[in-house]
C-alpha cells in the first residue's frame, strides 16, 4: 500500500503533536531553568513575593525546581500599609505552608526613618516610595538577585527587561546597559553593590498565568473571583472604598460586583466589573480582553507615557 505525501506530512505532523510538551510544560520548563540559574550563580538571591498570582506562580515553580528540599532563599514582601488584606493574609498562609522563610519591611518604617514625604490629595499613594525601602531591604540583606513576576506584556517598560536584569550598585536600571541573552545563556556577574532582578515568567502572558495555576490546583486569594463589595467610583475607575483614598466630592460610594486583576496598592489598583467566580470563568474573561492588567486597573501607571519606565530607572522593580 502506497502513502501519499500529503498522507506522510499529515502524518509527521500529528507525531510532532504528540511528542511535543504541552506549551505549559515549556515555559515551566524555561521559568526552572532560571530559578535553578539563580541559584547557581548568584550567593544570596531572593523571591519578591506580595500574594499576587504572579508571585504564587513564582513559588510554586521554585517548589519544583528545588524539590524534594525547600525554596532555598527567603521571599520578601516590600508592605506599603496599603494592601488588600487577602493578599496579606494568603501571603502568611503560603509561606507557613511551604515553610518559606518570609521577610518584610514596611513602607511606613521607610518614611519615618528617613523622613520622606507622602503624596497627598487625590490619586495620592505609596508606591512610589515603595522603591526606597526595596533598596533599604536589598543593602540590609545584602541581596545580590532578586526575584520577581513582572512579564513582558504587562507594560511597554517591562517588555524592555531582559530575564537576568542588571541593576547598579545605585538600584538604577539602564535599558542601554541591559546584557543580551543569546541561546538562553544568562549573565550573572556583577561587582560588590550591583544586583540583579530576574523574572523567570517572563515569556508568560496573564493568560498562561491562570492556566498553570488551574493546571496546578492552586488555591487564590478570593480578591481574584466576583464578589460583591463597595468602592469608590473615580473617574471611570472602580476602587476600593477605603480610609486610606482620600475621597473628594465628586467620588461616588457604589457597590459592584467586581475582581481584582492585580492586586497591588489599594490606592491605585481599580477593580473591574465582573461575574466571574471560578478559574474557568476567569480564564473565558481574560481570553476575549484586549487591554493588559495594569493598562486596565493600574492607576499609577496612567499618570504618564513613561511612568512604569521612570520608576524602574529609580530603582522600582
Amino acid at each position: 500500500m502506497s502513502i501519499s505525501v500529503k498522507e506522510v506530512s499529515d502524518i509527521s505532523e500529528a507525531d510532532a503533536r504528540r511528542k511535543s510538551p504541552d506549551y505549559l510544560d515549556q515555559l515551566e520548563a524555561e521559568a526552572i531553568y532560571v530559578m535553578r540559574e539563580v541559584a547557581g550563580q548568584f550567593e544570596r538571591p531572593a523571591l519578591l513575593f506580595s500574594g499576587g498570582k504572579d508571585s504564587i506562580t513564582l513559588v510554586r515553580l521554585a517548589q519544583k525546581a528545588f524539590a524534594p528540599g525547600k525554596i532555598p532563599f527567603p521571599l520578601v514582601h516590600v508592605d506599603t500599609g496599603h494592601n488588600f488584606i487577602e493578599a496579606i493574609h494568603y501571603r502568611d498562609e503560603l509561606a507557613a505552608a511551604t515553610g518559606s522563610k518570609l521577610i518584610v519591611r514596611y513602607v511606613e518604617d521607610t518614611i519615618k526613618a528617613k523622613g520622606l514625604k507622602e503624596q497627598t490629595g487625590k490619586n495620592a499613594s505609596r508606591n512610589w516610595l515603595q522603591t526606597f525601602t526595596l533598596l533599604d531591604t536589598i543593602e540590609e540583606f545584602e541581596f545580590d538577585a532578586c526575584i520577581g513576576g513582572a512579564r513582558r506584556d504587562e507594560e511597554k517598560a517591562r517588555a524592555k527587561e531582559r530575564i537576568f536584569s542588571f541593576r547598579d550598585e545605585f538600584g538604577q536600571w539602564d535599558p542601554k546597559r541591559q546584557r543580551p541573552e543569546l541561546w538562553n545563556l544568562f549573565n550573572g556577574r556583577i561587582h560588590k553593590g550591583e544586583n540583579v532582578r530576574v523574572f523567570p515568567i517572563s515569556n508568560w502572558t496573564e493568560l498562561d498565568v491562570w492556566a498553570y495555576l488551574k493546571r496546578e490546583k492552586i488555591a487564590l486569594p478570593s480578591i481574584y473571583f466576583a464578589h460583591e463589595r463597595e468602592l469608590i467610583l473615580r473617574d471611570g475607575h472602580l476602587l476600593a472604598n477605603t480610609p486610606v483614598i482620600e475621597k473628594d466630592e465628586n467620588d461616588q460610594i457604589v457597590t459592584r460586583q467586581v475582581r481584582f486583576r492585580t492586586v497591588g496598592d489599594m490606592t491605585c489598583t481599580a477593580a473591574v466589573e465582573s461575574s466571574a467566580a471560578t478559574l474557568d470563568e476567569v480564564i473565558a474573561e481574560i481570553t476575549v480582553s484586549r487591554i493588559s492588567e495594569r493598562g486596565e486597573t493600574r492607576i499609577d501607571d496612567q499618570q504618564t507615557e513613561a511612568a512604569m519606565e521612570d520608576r524602574k530607572k529609580g530603582g522600582y522593580f
